[in-house]
């Protein structure tokens, strides 16, 4: 009972969640893409998935390096 009494609920919560998601303008930083084309991306659903909090658009980074990843082995085939 002990334990569960200083159990942090936030760290039930943020199991497996990453420290921070990113925002557009780290990702056309990370890419060296301009921020028109990441949005042309997300409009074809050719880019790396993204989500809504709100109004903001949000990437999670697990998302973005699986994205970059398939963009590697397709180059490879």
């Amino acid at each position: 009972m002990a334990a569960t009494a200083t159990r942090d609920p936030r760290s039930t919560l943020r199991g497996g969640l990453p420290d921070r998601y990113l925002t557009p303008e780290d990702l056309t930083t990370l890419l060296s893409v301009p921020l028109e084309t990441l949005y042309a991306w997300r409009k074809k659903r050719t880019g790396p998935p993204g989500f809504r909090v709100g109004r903001h658009l949000r990437y999670d980074p697990a998302a973005v390096h699986a994205w970059i990843s398939s963009l590697s082995e397709r180059e490879a085939a």
